[in-house]
């Protein structure tokens, strides 16, 4: 069997599939996110304790050899560890918000459109550049006692693996300070950002790939590989290959990728080019701060469970009675497909007389209309498919590809897994079928009228849009 570990940022999880692609068992554990005053954190031995245990779950309920396995997870942020990997302090999540005041005056200054004209990356407070600024100037403490500055999937990696460094990848190094064309760092954004002292702290990237053999939670000797980050997995295991087509992760964070061959640094400053493998491919990635995190904080709100969407999302119709919603919920503002760290949701048109179902449509389409902004803006010209948590509700993919006004290509199960155990595969030359891996569970195809009446919709929320972030920007 093959092996996928998919470290997220409130789920721990493992998939076992068999070598057709068939999903075999998944393990999977919560872990704590720590959120006070703008600050996010995790805990790196509570995240990696659930990495063990979900892998020793996974091989005891589905045993026999492990050919090989494939390790991603959540990008950005900032993991301090030791030269052993263990943690100096408290993970710094992708979704913390403490240096927007950074950003603010690097945006500015210029300086965060110097980085993007030569990176390709548009920082946003939870990004590792912000980030380690901040710990410079408030906890120079902690970088001084770490050996390495990496990413989720990397401290997870060395500790699996006893290596005796800590090392990246492309696609995780590609947020800021990855050169783009020569695939290795630039010093000189290094040094914009005042890091230049603190340099010694950006581990080695592995290109291709680093791969190491396992000597806890997967049987010992078990060939492991680091990457890449959840966001290009999921590109891999939905078949996203070739230039122009897309995907769209409807998950904690909405994620809208697009595969190219081409470095387009001019535009608006926002989102990423994401590095991979092949050389001279990317993705133009546009990852949105808030998916279905919005859509559960109005759950809860309203007192609605998950299993009533899809009955009250048929209840109320297409524009939900004048109920608008701005979606933009994260404490660290919006990063994609532009960068304003203080803009907040708006919820407007709301009345006595505005039921749950109503609230519920209009964050549902109010997340669409951003889907449709982000798949815009990078550069969606060919098919596209859609993964993440939110698949599991058919009503919300109906409205997603009338929104979208194209057909949704569903990829259901663990897609970051899958496309983990590919890039493993490709990285240690065995041979797997991806179009048998990435088959789509369901075509999901957009209803004419709706799709003309959201066209309209659309046009609308860019409007409501430019008026928020012009508040937002004062």
């Amino acid at each position: 069997m093959y092996v996928g570990i998919d470290v997220g940022t409130s789920v721990v999880k493992a998939a076992a599939f068999d070598g057709g692609g068939r999903q075999l068992a998944v393990e999977s554990r919560p872990v704590e996110l720590s959120l006070h005053g703008g600050f996010v954190e995790q805990d790196m031995d509570e995240v990696y304790g659930a990495v063990v245990d979900v892998l020793g779950k996974l091989t005891g309920r589905v045993p026999g050899p492990v050919e090989l396995a494939g390790l991603t997870g959540q990008g950005d942020g900032v993991w301090l560890v030791d030269g052993e990997g263990r943690p100096v302090r408290s993970a710094l999540s992708w979704m913390d918000g403490r240096a927007h005041e950074l950003l603010d005056q690097w945006l500015a200054d210029g300086t965060f459109e110097t980085v993007f004209r030569r990176t390709g990356g548009a920082m946003f407070p939870g990004s590792p550049g912000p980030l380690l600024a901040w710990l410079d100037r408030y906890d120079p403490k902690s970088l001084d006692a770490a050996a390495a500055a990496v990413y989720c999937k990397d401290m997870v990696f060395q500790r699996l693996t006893g290596a005796a460094r800590a090392r990246t990848d492309v696609s995780d190094a590609s947020m800021p300070f990855l050169d783009p064309r020569a695939r290795s760092y630039d010093n000189r954004v290094v040094e914009l950002l005042g890091l230049t002292h603190r340099r010694r702290l950006l581990p080695p990237v592995g290109d291709p790939i680093t791969t190491g053999e396992a000597r806890e939670g997967l049987p010992s000797g078990t060939r492991l590989s680091n990457g890449p980050y959840d966001l290009p997995a999921c590109a891999l295991g939905a078949g996203v290959t070739e230039p122009g087509d897309g995907l769209l992760i409807v998950g904690t964070c909405l994620a809208a990728l697009v595969a190219t061959t081409e470095l387009d640094l001019s535009g608006e400053p926002a989102g990423l080019y994401i590095s991979t493998d092949r050389h001279g491919h990317r993705l133009r990635a546009m990852p949105a701060m808030v998916g279905t995190a919005a859509l559960d904080w109005v759950l809860s709100t309203t007192g609605v469970t998950h299993a009533e969407v899809d009955e009250l999302l048929a209840s109320t119709p297409p524009g939900a009675h004048g109920v608008r919603v701005l979606p933009y919920f994260a404490p660290s503002g919006e990063r994609a497909p532009f960068v304003e760290p203080h803009l907040r949701a708006e919820l407007s048109g709301v009345s006595l007389e505005t039921t749950p179902a109503d609230l519920i449509r209009a964050t549902c389409e109010g997340i669409g209309y951003a889907a449709r902004h982000c798949l815009e803006a990078a550069g969606l010209t060919g098919a596209l498919a859609v993964c993440g948590g939110g698949t599991r509700s058919p009503a919300w993919m109906q409205l997603l590809a009338d929104v979208l006004g194209r057909p949704l290509r569903v990829v259901e199960g663990e897609v970051g897994a899958r496309g983990a155990v590919l890039a493993a595969a490709e990285r240690y030359g065995v041979s797997l079928d991806a179009g048998e891996w990435t088959e789509p569970t369901a075509i999901v195809e957009p209803d004419s009228g709706r799709s003309a009446y959201y066209s309209k919709g659309f046009e609308e929320h860019l409007g409501r849009l430019d008026v928020a972030r012009g508040r937002a920007g004062r």
